[in-house]
């Protein structure tokens, strides 16, 4: 696959993405302990032997626990900051008293929240920023102008979305004076809808899906990193005991099983190469914290599945034949 002109100038090679959102010791108030420290250390190892060069991040991850783990690592092995490319995201607030959970896109909301994750992480500059899931509020100039400010102050290097669609990234691209470099959605073998918008175009009695029309064209043409979050579908296909899903899940998961021993390879590796197989280019994002896992997950740039295969896998985890 095709790893775009921004990513690449950035000196990135590898199309896995090693997502954060595991470390840090849980979605909790504990304190980061040695132990979250030594998980850390091993997870971010193995990541990188195995390859991965992008490391995403938000500000949310357990509380903001994940980002600090990740600092406490690269301050006490500045060394690494040399071989890995970090990421990160801000946006969402959590509920705080009276006010519910909801998003923030305010200046004021993603100034400071670029502050806290240059400190978390412990480092002056952010190579890609992400907006985490889109604000109804969202004023595009303001966004623009805070932009702007942050590269001009040397904080971010580029910018991206999260969960958004091609008209919102049209209207936020309108007023910024860089491009954006990165859309990440969730797309996976269990959760088709990026597919399906596309295949059901102009069949009438088609069930409905969530996911927007064109953005996944869109990107293309803007040459925009397209990152599939939930990748490995929380291991559904790779693992996982599946004989209370559906006969859909069931049959799915022996293709992969059958198509990996094909190959050579890992369960792993066959549904990230199937994501990888779209003309879309997507990087796949791997968020496992079990380091067998991350190995595993990393075959998937040695192996290239067939258009038959492809094909086969989409049909039986969509549960029907195509239109």
């Amino acid at each position: 696959m095709k790893i775009t002109n921004a990513l690449q100038n950035l000196g990135v090679t590898n199309p896995l993405i090693y997502g954060c959102m595991g470390l840090g010791g849980g979605w909790n108030q504990n304190p980061v302990s040695k132990d979250d420290i030594r998980q850390a250390n091993e997870v971010i190892d193995t990541a990188l032997e195995s390859g991965f060069q992008l490391f995403d991040h938000a500000d949310i991850y357990t509380f903001g626990k994940a980002e600090q783990v990740f600092g406490e690592v690269l301050k006490s092995r500045p060394e690494l900051k040399e071989q890995m490319f970090l990421q990160s995201k801000c946006g969402i607030r959590f509920d705080a008293g009276t006010t519910p959970k909801r998003y923030d896109f305010s200046k004021e909301w993603i100034s400071s929240s670029v502050e806290g994750i240059l400190e978390r992480l412990n480092i002056e500059h952010l190579p890609i920023l992400l907006l985490h899931r889109p604000d109804v509020l969202m004023d595009v100039e303001e966004v623009a102008e805070v932009f702007s400010k942050l590269q001009k102050q040397g904080k971010v290097g580029q910018f991206g979305v999260s969960n958004m669609s091609a008209n919102q990234m049209q209207q936020l691209q309108s007023k910024m004076k860089s491009p954006l470099v990165a859309n990440q959605l969730e797309m996976s073998l269990s959760k088709l809808d990026w597919l399906e918008q596309s295949i059901l175009n102009n069949v009438g009695n088609a069930p409905g899906h969530s996911f927007t029309a064109g953005t996944i064209e869109y990107c293309q043409s803007q040459d925009v990193q397209i990152q599939a979050w939930g990748s490995m579908s929380q291991g559904l296909f790779s693992g996982r005991n599946v004989n209370d899903e559906s006969h859909a899940v069931q049959q799915t998961a022996e293709k992969v099983r059958r198509i990996a021993n094909e190959k050579e390879t890992s369960t792993e590796a066959v549904i990230l190469a199937w994501l990888m197989k779209h003309p879309a280019n997507v990087m796949p994002v791997v968020g496992t914290t079990n380091t067998d896992r991350i190995k595993a997950a990393a075959q998937a740039t040695k192996i290239e599945l067939s258009r038959d295969q492809w094909y086969e896998l989409y049909v039986s985890a969509r549960g029907e034949e195509l239109p």
